[in-house]
């Protein structure tokens, strides 16, 4: 894998989760890196707009993909606040993102090793490298603050 710092790069994927904790959206944040610079960016915006595809990593990959004007994203690397799910670990194989660093794993719905792993299921055609538990307490702790603060208020 390259030689990313990967706390740093964590750090401002969380940045983007904190948006969608102000927001009232579940605190995940995502970010794509390419030759050490961000080239696309997201956080969960289901709520807003009503769109069970809007995580954060697929807006981060969406907004990736448009900056290189390729579907591939090949050489970069998505760093993301929370273990992704089926979908969006489907969507990391199809865009052959080579390298994924996330924060907390997600016992529920974990697709990147906990409940299943799509990742590096050999079957398919792509394999990323994984490397997990960047800031893992920091990642876990705003979505433990938010859903607790969410079941607060209902």
């Amino acid at each position: 894998m390259l030689e990313l710092n990967h706390e740093y790069w964590m750090q401002v994927a969380f940045r983007e989760a904190e948006k969608a904790y102000h927001e009232g959206e579940v605190p995940i944040g995502a970010i794509v890196v390419f030759d050490n610079q961000v080239i696309g960016k997201g956080y969960n915006l289901t709520e807003r707009l009503q769109d069970p595809t809007a995580h954060a990593e697929m807006l981060a990959i969406t907004a990736a993909a448009d900056h290189l004007g390729s579907r591939r994203l090949l050489d970069c690397t998505l760093y993301v606040t929370l273990e992704p799910c089926a979908m969006c670990a489907g969507a990391i194989v199809l865009a052959r993102i080579p390298n994924l660093v996330f924060g907390a794993s997600d016992p529920k719905a974990g697709a990147c090793g906990t409940i299943f792993n799509v990742v590096e299921e050999k079957r398919l055609n792509h394999q990323v490298n994984l490397i997990s538990g960047v800031l893992e307490r920091k990642c876990s702790l705003i979505l433990s603050d938010f859903f607790r603060n969410l079941r607060k208020t209902n």
